[in-house]
């Protein structure tokens, strides 16, 4: 049995997670911003739950309180997931840095200030698995969503600096690369063959927490997708109205 934090755990792909740690025997920990559908999530794992938060993760200032009352809730902390996010509106985001800057601090800032207190007390434990939900439109900026992409960018880079710096100290820092997802955040987005159902994405997750890759790209197929979008000239990628279009 294992003592699992999931931070974000009223998305839809964070549900599903928490649904399967606690379908294995593991002890939750959840941490939301809804409150009605974390109270829904709570009730139906039942004493899986060993607490809940409910938060504005924005509130940078407290998420490291937040943490701590989980570590002491759960006892012992061996894996935590940290998997809020928000797409915002690429076009707003162009005209207003308020929205700019919510989209930034809640796909980077607010999620570095998880990932620093959790990190500190993972290496004081030497050992434990942080698994922290990213995204492929951090690979490449997009005109379409290159605000969430930087943010996303930022926070991939950011991971690979923890991870090397705890080396060595029996501590996994996993990032996701996820791609498109069904999911209430991509309601209103158009859909293609490429988008992957949350239960299939949580199981690919739950399983990169306990082997495989440190920077997993999941569905598997971003990752040579993402290659050849990278290695793309500018001027060339800036003529494929599919990559580089609205």
């Amino acid at each position: 049995m294992k003592n699992v934090l999931v931070v974000g755990a009223t998305s839809t792909i964070a549900q599903e997670i928490a649904r399967q740690y606690a379908g294995e025997g593991d002890r939750l920990f959840l941490m939301g911003r809804d409150e009605g559908r974390l109270a829904e999530i709570t009730a139906n794992l039942g004493a899986q739950v060993a607490g809940t938060i409910v938060a504005d993760f924005n509130d940078t200032s407290a998420n490291a309180t937040r943490v701590a009352d989980a570590v002491r809730a759960l006892g012992r902390l061996d894996v935590a997931v940290v998997a809020h996010g928000w797409l915002g509106d690429q076009v707003t985001s162009e005209q207003s840095f308020a929205h700019a800057d919510d989209v930034i601090r809640t796909n980077f800032t607010s999620v570095v200030s998880f990932v620093i207190p959790i990190v500190n007390v993972l290496e004081a434990q030497r050992s434990g698995t942080l698994v922290v939900i990213s995204s492929v439109a951090g690979d490449r900026g997009r005109p379409r969503n290159y605000t969430y992409g930087a943010a996303k960018g930022a926070l991939s880079l950011y991971l690979q600096g923890v991870r090397s710096r705890l080396f060595g100290a029996g501590v996994r820092v996993v990032t996701i690369r996820l791609g498109p997802v069904h999911t209430r955040m991509t309601t209103d987005h158009p859909k293609n063959p490429l988008f992957s159902e949350p239960r299939a994405i949580a199981a690919a997750i739950v399983r990169a927490s306990r082997r495989g890759p440190d920077d997993v790209y999941v569905p598997w197929y971003w990752q040579p997708i993402m290659a050849t979008v990278r290695s793309l000239p500018e001027r060339l990628f800036q003529r494929l109205s599919f990559l580089a279009g609205r």
